[in-house]
């Protein structure tokens, strides 16, 4: 398995145990406020992390693309920065949403990215100038 892919689900399950945190919480508490920091950790970390993670076990020669870490790193900080602004947001801290709407704009940069990775061909085109002289 491509190093990127094992990254992915590593991180994906990273944000599970804190998405479970989360609703652990929330359940104890019996106060379901947080409950968009808790589905945007699920969704877009557990979930949408374990689908990149599957794509590039499936897709190995894309997955060691320097574009391929590029929008692994990207959309992880995003999302590390966003899940805990978000969380405080929702808890009554006005003062985190800037940072939530910027954190969405790098989560949506790298989404962009692997829009980018799926739709590129598996093979660079081979140029006139790279072909092997014959």
């Amino acid at each position: 398995m491509p190093r990127l892919a094992e990254l992915y689900f590593k991180t994906a399950v990273v944000f599970f145990i804190v998405g479970i945190a989360i609703g652990l919480n929330m359940a104890i508490s019996h106060d379901h406020s947080v409950i968009g920091a808790h589905a945007h950790c699920n969704l877009l970390g557990w979930v949408s992390m374990a689908i990149f993670g599957g794509y590039h076990a499936l897709n190995p020669k894309k997955a060691e693309r320097r574009i391929a870490l590029i929008q692994y790193y990207i959309y992880t900080a995003g999302l590390t920065v966003l899940v805990p602004a978000l969380y405080l947001m929702l808890r009554g801290n006005a003062a985190m949403e800037p940072v939530v709407a910027v954190s969405s704009l790098i989560i949506f940069a790298g989404a962009l990215l692997f829009a980018f990775i799926i739709f590129s061909p598996k093979e660079p085109a081979i140029t006139p100038s790279a072909a092997p002289l014959r």
